[in-house]
């Protein structure tokens, strides 16, 4: 991977987290979705796995799945699957991530999004 192939700007966004005393659950800000950015926008490379549709219930529903490649830092390092992912308007949630080629040089974050 070299880093003249990070051509997209991306963006990561993490919940708040709600405590009602008995449980706890993330909360998205519907309202103004920004107010959830985690730290500023990060280059990466974008590259589209697979895509496809569902029928359930009555509903067409079409996914794709994408994996970004990112550079490793302390940043992108704490990362999780319960965060989501920016890129182009299109919000992603994050269902892997792993260390990508060289030693602590890159990650790949798995995600997927409805495309419809």
């Amino acid at each position: 991977m070299r880093a003249g192939r990070l051509d997209r700007r991306i963006q990561f966004r993490r919940a708040q987290v709600s405590d009602n005393g008995l449980t706890s659950a993330p909360v998205w800000s519907t309202a103004t979705p920004e107010a959830d950015n985690l730290g500023t926008s990060i280059w990466a490379a974008k590259h589209d796995i697979s895509d496809g549709e569902r029928f359930r219930a009555g509903e067409v529903a079409a996914s794709i799945t994408t994996r970004f490649t990112v550079r490793w830092s302390s940043f992108t390092r704490s990362i999780t699957p319960a965060d989501r992912l920016v890129c182009e308007g299109t919000v992603y949630e994050i269902t892997g991530i792993k260390e990508g080629p060289g030693r602590r040089e890159w990650l790949e974050i798995t995600c997927s999004a409805r495309s419809d």
